[in-house]
């Protein structure tokens, strides 16, 4: 009943520049979390950033000072600035809403993923 389509990555250079967004959309009545995480090769799913209405905003250690977690609520959509890009942000980058649907059951989904690649 929700759906989200990524947008946004790509491959830069190292020290560049990327904004990923994530738009949300089906039968939702409010959203109360979104955020970003990645994933390398080999490696666990991490959380980078996220955004929730009561508790503000969360950065993986790694990011902070680099990345920038924003929000649209009119248009459901999440975005993620990603500036000063490392060759260690490589990953696939996937977008997560948390809230709850319009007959009032929780939902949280995961968007499919978007690739982001930096080189040195």
């Amino acid at each position: 009943q929700v759906s989200l389509v990524e947008s946004g990555g790509g491959s830069v250079q190292a020290e560049g520049s990327l904004r990923l967004s994530c738009a949300a959309s089906g039968s939702i009545f409010s959203i109360n979390a979104m955020g970003w995480y990645r994933q390398a090769p080999g490696s666990q799913r991490e959380l980078v950033a996220s955004i929730i209405s009561s508790a503000g905003t969360n950065y993986a250690d790694s990011v902070k000072g680099r990345f920038t977690i924003s929000r649209d609520n009119a248009k459901n959509t999440v975005f993620l600035q990603m500036n000063s890009l490392k060759p260690e942000d490589t990953a696939v980058y996937y977008c997560n809403v948390a809230g709850t649907l319009l007959w009032g059951t929780k939902f949280t989904s995961w968007g499919p993923g978007t690739q982001v690649t930096v080189s040195s």
